[in-house]
């Protein structure tokens, strides 16, 4: 069952209403919030699902916009934004009012319709897009506080693992040094220390400590390696001495 009913008016509420439930759905949890575009499935019959989803939340937020209070919607029997709020009130719900936007004011008894009058007597929370981190902490605190479970949500979510977590493959290590990663995306490097013999990381012959040759005399030339084409190897110095004898 949703913790949290989210009641908004379409074009004067409905963004703040969509960050609302976002947030406090990463913060507590999937399917704690409920927000009638998102939480009512194709098929099922809209109004007796936004009276249900009421009545079983544990509090509902009426999201006011600086327009709220001055549309003429607000008086008429069939609007749902008034409907969901007298709802929450006949059911003993808790509603707090989120002002939305830093110059929205709390309405009074006097602008409100008469069966609305008490929620000029809720307590207001206040949600500023140019104060958006600090709000909606604020907003989150404050629904934990007032539902226990919510907080309960939180804190198992907070002991769980990320899904995207790396998970720890590495025994036991015995000097040296471990790196642990995630995914990784593209090449990998290997770094080899104190090696004493041939190593090969990678694909091809790989063939360590050739033979070096040394002959003030005859030269002859020794290749440890794969040869394609000729090779051709200029013995100048030994040509000169040759040709120092003949003199």
């Amino acid at each position: 069952m949703p913790d949290v009913f989210v009641n908004y008016r379409t074009g004067d509420g409905d963004q703040t209403a969509t960050t609302l439930r976002n947030e406090l759905t990463a913060r507590f949890g999937k399917d704690r919030i409920f927000r009638a575009s998102q939480s009512i499935r194709p098929g099922e019959f809209f109004d007796e699902e936004l009276m249900r989803g009421v009545r079983r939340s544990d509090v509902l937020l009426a999201v006011i916009g600086p327009g709220w209070i001055d549309h003429p919607a607000l008086h008429r029997a069939d609007d749902w934004v008034r409907k969901e709020i007298l709802e929450a009130f006949r059911c003993g719900i808790p509603v707090v009012p989120i002002l939305a936007g830093r110059r929205t004011e709390r309405p009074t008894r006097s602008q409100l319709p008469k069966p609305l009058a008490r929620l000029a007597d809720c307590q207001t929370l206040r949600y500023d897009n140019q104060n958006d981190a600090y709000d909606i902490q604020r907003i989150g605190d404050a629904l934990a506080d007032l539902i226990p479970e919510l907080a309960m949500a939180e804190e198992a979510s907070a002991k769980s693992p990320s899904p995207n977590a790396p998970q720890n493959n590495v025994d036991t290590v015995h000097g040296g040094t471990v790196v642990q990663a995630g995914t990784v995306h593209g090449d990998a490097g290997t770094v080899i220390r104190g090696s004493q013999g041939p190593v090969n990381t990678g694909s091809g012959n790989l063939y360590n400590n050739s033979a070096h040759v040394t002959d003030n005399g005859s030269i002859s030339a020794f290749v440890a390696c794969d040869n394609h084409g000729g090779i051709r190897q200029d013995f100048g110095a030994a040509r000169r001495r040759d040709k120092d004898d003949e003199r």
